[in-house]
């Protein structure tokens, strides 16, 4: 073989290997995680555990320490920016890359929204001094009031001091993007319910036209639960390119399934949610294969801890000739969680970050509460998480014997 005829050959991943998926988790870590997971497994249980912390935390019990040593070190990196930094640092030398994910609920006072873009900032110049950490997340509601956005979508007439607010949150978020346009770090910025995602939509749009011309510094984020979201990427993709700036596209399935179908009932309007599962996954993985055919006018952000759709991105991928670890092209999964496919996917090359929350336990626990819901409320999530973390301690047992 010449040398010019070498050609690299890049194999599909295999997300069974508990090896590598576990492979910066201590023996303790995976006999924490598998107490976790059987506990998150009963639906009875983990609604019980959820009432009983909201009681203690109302009464001001003690139970900080106990929260912290369990689900909190499980779904977080630390309570501080410094407390991350060994988390992160870990996860890179697996490489796989870390999401700055300040983990506070909303807030209603513009005093607070000042001090969520002074918390961004901070986040994103100490992104900027590690190797490992390219991304930094957030929400506009930590910018701006929920009433406020829920008005804009429903087209109401805004009086003066609620054009004030409006105002007062563009600027909040271009500061943001500024500074991480400055500093090289992207900032992903999550999606929200739908009867507040238009005035959202505006404001992303906005910072991705000033600042993604060169390359991609913002993400928009597109929940495919929503059955009109394909075509709302397509349309972006295309506006975004008539208007001469790359588009970032941060794929999901979705996140407020029950409170959008709730709500829709309730005010009687029509369900914007896909009808059936299935239908969420197949635009989800239209919508993967849109943004892989169309990587010269936009970056893409796949998150999903679906092993289905990770493995055809990935072999999508190497069918056309598209190397794992291609500029432009992400996996994610939330830290905690999917350790199968996210190091078995970065041990083969491809771009690969964890979510990784971080803040006072207190305002985190909101956070670690839906962790809990959405666990057991996805089928075979965490039956899938337990039975890989039973293989690992076995696999390690069996090692030990020899």
């Amino acid at each position: 073989m010449t040398f010019a005829s070498f050609r690299i050959v890049y194999m599909i991943p295999q997300f069974d290997n508990t090896e590598v998926a576990f492979r910066y988790r201590s023996d303790q870590d995976l006999r924490r995680a598998r107490f976790l997971f059987s506990f998150i497994a009963s639906p009875l249980l983990t609604s019980a555990g959820i009432t009983l912390t909201q009681m203690a935390l109302g009464m001001h019990l003690p139970i900080k320490l106990l929260i912290k040593k369990t689900i909190f070190k499980q779904f977080c990196g630390g309570e501080t920016l410094e407390e991350t930094a060994e988390t992160s640092g870990l996860l890179g030398r697996y490489k796989v890359d870390t999401i700055l994910d300040y983990g506070a609920e909303r807030k209603d006072r513009e005093e607070d929204f000042d001090l969520a873009v002074t918390e961004f900032i901070k986040a994103i110049r100490y992104a900027a001094s590690q190797k490992h950490i390219p991304f930094i997340s957030l929400k506009i509601t930590s910018l701006v009031r929920f009433g406020l956005l829920e008005k804009m979508h429903a087209g109401g007439l805004l009086s003066q001091k609620e054009e004030t607010e409006w105002q007062n949150a563009r600027l909040r978020l271009d500061e943001v993007c500024a500074a991480a346009a400055g500093n090289n770090v992207m900032v992903l910025i999550d999606a929200e319910e739908t009867w507040i995602q238009e005035p959202c939509n505006l404001l992303v749009e906005t910072m991705m036209e000033k600042y993604n011309r060169k390359k991609v510094i913002v993400f928009n984020t597109y929940q495919l639960y929503s059955h009109g979201t394909l075509p709302f990427l397509k349309e972006s993709v295309a506006k975004a390119a008539a208007k001469g700036y790359m588009l970032g596209a941060k794929l999901v399935r979705g996140a407020y399934i029950e409170k959008e179908r709730d709500r829709a009932k309730k005010l009687g309007y029509p369900d914007p949610i896909q009808i059936d599962k299935e239908s969420t996954d197949r635009d989800f993985d239209l919508a993967t294969i849109f943004c892989l055919e169309n990587l010269d006018k936009l970056a893409v952000f796949i998150g999903t801890h679906n092993e289905k759709s990770c493995l055809d991105a990935a072999n999508y991928m190497l069918q056309h000739n598209i190397s794992p670890g291609t500029p432009g092209v992400y996996f994610s999964q939330l830290y905690g969680m999917s350790d199968n496919i996210s190091f078995n996917l970065a041990n083969d090359g491809y771009n690969v970050s964890k979510y990784l929350p971080y803040g006072p336990v207190r305002d985190v626990i909101p956070y670690l509460m839906r962790r809990a819901e959405e666990n057991t409320s996805v089928a075979g999530q965490t039956t899938r998480e337990l039975y890989l973390a039973n293989k690992e301690i076995r696999r390690r047992k069996a090692h030990a014997l020899g």
